[in-house]
């Protein structure tokens, strides 16, 4: 059985909460999100807070029933707080900006990467070398950043790339000369 999904998820205050049997509309001072609710699980709400519980107690219903009590709690943090997730850019020549919608890195290719903005995510940038992903979607968030990584995965031996923040990279030695 799910033990973080038996546990009850509070409504923060200023947070409006619209729930059907088929979705869930959560309003908050950031945004608006919404959300499909799967078959498996059944989604009730109290006074000051939303629990979830399996529709049978097999194991996967149970797995959902952690799963969209996770969810659902993201959806609160986001239109409360938001997300973000900070990028830094390694290596001489590369950079990023922004204009408009767009996101221009030059990463050491022979042309300019030019990556259209999703809705829903704000993309700053400072000192052309440190990009910081915003946005109230925790999942979108996420995806954004780790498609901007995939441009140029850092590699192991000078470490150019570019990685997350708080990514570590376990570097490797390079070649030597003969003995």
């Amino acid at each position: 059985m799910s033990r973080v999904g038996k546990r009850p998820v509070t409504i923060p205050a200023g947070v409006k909460v619209d729930l059907s049997s088929e979705m869930i509309k959560v309003q908050g001072p950031k945004g608006n999100l919404e959300r499909k609710i799967s078959d498996q699980v059944l989604v009730s709400m109290e006074a000051d807070s939303i629990s979830v519980k399996p529709i049978e107690a097999a194991r996967v219903d149970t797995s959902m029933q952690g799963l969209y009590r996770a969810l659902i709690s993201n959806m609160f943090e986001g239109v409360t707080n938001g997300f973000q997730r900070v990028l830094e850019i390694n290596g001489v020549g590369y950079r990023g900006d922004v204009k408009g919608k767009t996101l221009n890195l030059a990463l050491g290719y022979s042309h300019p990467i030019a990556y259209s903005i999703p809705e829903g995510i704000e993309i700053e940038v400072e000192k052309q070398t440190k990009l910081t992903v915003k946005g109230i979607d925790k999942e979108l968030v996420g995806a954004t950043a780790a498609k901007i990584r995939s441009f140029r995965s850092p590699e192991p031996y000078k470490g150019k790339g570019i990685k997350y923040a708080e990514e570590r990279i376990l570097r490797k030695a390079g070649k030597t000369g003969k003995k």
